[in-house]
C-alpha cells in the first residue's frame, strides 16, 4: 500500500525495528559485511512505491550504500533471527537468517514495511556459510518477487539488486550481489516451531503475541487468539497454495522455514513456472523423492499447517480447538481453487459438471504436454459460437481431435454463461497471463548481467510487470521455450 504523501528521499528514511523489542535470544545483532564498489544492477519502482521512496534516488551513491549494507540507513538496528524447520519432511532443527539482515521497519509509510538485506555476509545461523548470495540468484528472486505481484499473488518484494564483482565461490567463483526484499513482516512458521522444540512456551507465547499485535491485531479480541491465529494463516496458506496452483508457480522448497506467517511466497530459490504441463513436475533437481512438485504443493501446505498448529498447540489448548482451526484448510483451498478455475475458464455460474470440465482439459494438457500459460491465453481468445480463432490453442495439442471434442463440451457450457464474446474474453485475458517468467528467459537475463549488461533484467522486469497486457512490441518473450531451455536446472543454491 502506497502513502498519500509525498515521497521519501533517501534523507527521509527512519527505520523501526519492532522485531528487536523481543528477548534478545530472538535474534543476533550483526552488522552487514561492506562490499566492494557496489553498484545498481536493477530497482523496481513498483516496489520503491510500496515505501514511498522517491523514485529519483534509485542509484544514487547514498542509495547503493544503503541497500548495500555498507551504510545503516537511520534508526536501523539489523537483525539475524533465529527459527527451525522442518526441512523435506524432516526436522531439521536449529536454522535462522544465515545470509539475511532484517533492518527494521520503514515507520513513516502508510503501513509499515520490514525491509531486509540478503546476501550481506554471514550470521551466527550461516552453518559454515559466507552469507553472501551469488548474482545469479539474486536476479532470480527480485524478477520473480516483482513477476508475482504483477500477477497479483501474495509475496514479498524486491527493491534491488545491487552488485560488486567482490567473488563468492558456489561450483565456480562467481560474482556476488545483494537483494533489499520488502514485506509486512518475516516470520516463519519456523520461528514458532524453534521455541516449541526447545520447550520455551513463554518465548513461544511472546512470538504468537508479537505476530498477533503487529500482523492480526483483529485478533486480539477474540476468546481463543492462539486458535484464531492458526485458523487464519491457515486459510491465508490454503488460499496462497490454490493461486499458485492457478499460475503454474512451483516454489520448490515449502520446507516450514521457508513459510510465511502472513500467507506470503516467501524465499526465492530452486522455484519454477510450469511450461509444457506435467503434474508431476519437479522444479528443483536436489528434491530426487518429488516431496515438492507441482501437484504435492497443495497437500505440502496442509502438512506445513499441520507442523504449525503441533508448535502452536500448547497455546491453543485443546486438540478439538487445533484440530478445528486446521479444518479450515480443505475447504479454503477448494473454494479458492474453484473460484480461480471458473476465472479461467471465463465462467460465472456454478455447475456440477463444471470441475469434471476443468479435469478434463487439465488431462488434455497433461497427454499432449501443452504449455500451461499459452493454453489458458489462448482458451481466453476463443468464441463462444464459431471455430474461427482456434488453431493457436490446437497447434499446443497432438491430439487434436481429443481438444476438438473438448471444445465442444466447453462451448456448450458456455452457451448457458449469457455473456458476449467480448464480455467472456476481456474477463478470461484479465486472469491468464501472457507473460511469466520462463527459465530461459532468467537465463538470458543472467548472462547478460553476468557481462555488465543490465538492459535485459530491467525490460523483463517492465513486461512481467504486467503480465496479462498484449504487449505486442514484446511478443517474442511469450514464445514456447526452445529446445536448449529444456536443460536448465535450479537447484537449493540457485
Amino acid at each position: 500500500m502506497t502513502s498519500v504523501n509525498p515521497p521519501l528521499s533517501l534523507q527521509e528514511l527512519m527505520l523501526e525495528n519492532k522485531f528487536s523489542n523481543l528477548p534478545p535470544h530472538f535474534f543476533t545483532h550483526v552488522s552487514a559485511s561492506p562490499i566492494s564498489a557496489p553498484y545498481l544492477v536493477a530497482a523496481s519502482l513498483s516496489a520503491a512505491a510500496c515505501l514511498n521512496l522517491d523514485a529519483a534516488c534509485l542509484g544514487a551513491p547514498e542509495f547503493l550504500s544503503y541497500f548495500s549494507g555498507n551504510q545503516l540507513i537511520p534508526g536501523s538496528k539489523p537483525l539475524a533471527a533465529v527459527y527451525s524447520g522442518h526441512q523435506f519432511g524432516v526436522w531439521a532443527g536449529q536454522l535462522g537468517d544465515g545470509r539475511a539482515l532484517l533492518l527494521g521497519g520503514l515507520s513513516n509509510v502508510a503501513t509499515h514495511q520490514e525491509i531486509q538485506l540478503k546476501g550481506s555476509g554471514p550470521t551466527p545461523y550461516s552453518r559454515m556459510g559466507d552469507g553472501r548470495a551469488v548474482l545469479r540468484s539474486s536476479i532470480r528472486e527480485f524478477l520473480c518477487s516483482e513477476a508475482m505481484a504483477g500477477l497479483g499473488i501474495p509475496t514479498s518484494r524486491a527493491l534491488c539488486v545491487i552488485g560488486s564483482d567482490q567473488m563468492v565461490f558456489r561450483e565456480t567463483p562467481e560474482t556476488s550481489a545483494v537483494v533489499t526484499r520488502i514485506a509486512l513482516s518475516f516470520v516463519r512458521f519456523g520461528s514458532f516451531e524453534h521455541w516449541y522444540y526447545n520447550d520455551q512456551i513463554d518465548d513461544l507465547r511472546l512470538l504468537a503475541d508479537f505476530v498477533i499485535e503487529n500482523s492480526f491485531p483483529e485478533l486480539l479480541d477474540q476468546a481463543n487468539k492462539y486458535q484464531a491465529l492458526l485458523t487464519e494463516v491457515t486459510i491465508r496458506t490454503a488460499e496462497l497454495m490454490a493461486q499458485w496452483q492457478a499460475v503454474g508457480f512451483m516454489h520448490g522448497v515449502m520446507n516450514t522455514d521457508n513459510m510465511s506467517i502472513i500467507g506470503l511466497t516467501l524465499d526465492y530459490g530452486p522455484f519454477g513456472f510450469m511450461e509444457a504441463y506435467d503434474e508431476k513436475h519437479i522444479c528443483n533437481h536436489t528434491d530426487q523423492q518429488g516431496r515438492y512438485s507441482y501437484r504435492m504443493q497443495p497437500a505440502i501446505g496442509n502438512w506445513n499447517c499441520q507442523a504449525l498448529a503441533q508448535a502452536l498447540s500448547p497455546l491453543i489448548g485443546s486438540a478439538d480447538e487445533t484440530n478445528f482451526a486446521l479444518s479450515h484448510y480443505p475447504a479454503s483451498y477448494n473454494k479458492k481453487w474453484q473460484a480461480l478455475m471458473r476465472q479461467k475458464f471465463g465462467l460465472e455460474m456454478e455447475e456440477e459438471t463444471d470441475l469434471a470440465l476443468f479435469a478434463d482439459f487439465f488431462a488434455l494438457m497433461q497427454s499432449n504436454q501443452a504449455d500451461f500459460t499459452l493454453s489458458f491465453r489462448y482458451l481466453s481468445k476463443l468464441s463462444n459460437q464459431t471455430t474461427t480463432k482456434d488453431e493457436d490453442l490446437r497447434d499446443l495439442f497432438i491430439d487434436r481431435l481429443a481438444l476438438d471434442q473438448w471444445l465442444v463440451n466447453y462451448r456448450a457450457r458456455l452457451t448457458r454463461e449469457f455473456k458476449t464474446d467480448i464480455e467472456r474474453q476481456t474477463k478470461m485475458l484479465a486472469v491468464n497471463p501472457k507473460y511469466i517468467l520462463r527459465n530461459y528467459l532468467a537465463q538470458a537475463a543472467i548472462e547478460k548481467a553476468q557481462n555488465k549488461d543490465f538492459s535485459e533484467v530491467a525490460k523483463l522486469l517492465k513486461i512481467l510487470e504486467k503480465p496479462f497486457d498484449e504487449q505486442t512490441e514484446h511478443e517474442s518473450y511469450a514464445d514456447l521455450p526452445p529446445d536448449w531451455a529444456r536443460h536448465i536446472e535450479v537447484s537449493c543454491s540457485s
